[in-house]
């Protein structure tokens, strides 16, 4: 009887793992670590300005923001432009971001065995961001196949985009591997909000589309 309890009770883990409304990212809020009061990008440099050694990174991190056009604005604004499928193989792909996140029809195809890596680019206003964060996860045929969590990295504002290349990925290979696919991805920061959510289809093939 024992033997039959833990099998239900493997069954039945394994059925939650593979359920696509479970992802890992969904729960992400449960685990946060409360952060202190938000503040300006004036009030923040304001701060401990008599601490040299805390106002060089600041300057460091600040570069060439005009403190004096930045206003009082407390949240941050990250607005994603475009994300390019970079590899050796082709030109880059390069795929614009609807304003929504939900680009229609098939979005990309990719080659399969193919190394490439995701660069984005983007624009950062009003306020730092601090620790933005990208996650995707990845289902076939309703059954959850891949997922990754990638830091980005901590920015200020500028009027020029930034652009970010994500480490470098292999393309799955096979017969199984080919077909369509089903995708989420979000950016997040430390503070849980989420600057864009895109849900996407993408194929893996034999070549590149």
């Amino acid at each position: 009887m024992a033997l039959e309890d833990n099998k239900d009770k493997q069954e039945a883990e394994d059925n939650k793992a593979t359920r696509p409304e479970e992802s890992d990212d969904d729960n992400e809020d449960d685990n946060a670590i409360p952060l202190g009061p938000q503040c300006s990008l004036k009030e923040q440099l304001e701060k401990d300005k008599d601490d040299e050694s805390l106002r060089k990174w600041k300057e460091q991190l600040l570069g060439s923001v005009d403190i004096n056009n930045i206003g009082e604005t407390l949240d941050p604004e990250v607005k994603f432009l475009s994300v390019s499928i970079v590899s050796a193989d082709r030109q880059d792909m390069v795929l614009p971001i609807p304003e929504d996140g939900k680009p229609h029809g098939l979005w990309f195809t990719l080659k399969e065995g193919s190394q490439y890596r995701l660069k984005f680019t983007f624009q950062v206003s009003n306020n730092i961001v601090s620790g933005l964060r990208y996650t995707n996860t990845v289902w076939k045929t309703g059954v959850k196949v891949y997922s990754t969590k990638d830091m980005i990295g901590t920015f200020s504002p500028q009027l020029e985009p930034y652009t970010h290349e994500m480490p470098e990925e292999t393309a799955p290979s096979g017969f199984m591997a080919r077909g369509s696919y089903t995708a989420k991805s979000k950016f997040l920061d430390d503070d849980q909000k989420c600057h864009l959510e895109i849900n996407y289809t993408f194929d893996i093939r034999k070549d590149w589309a």
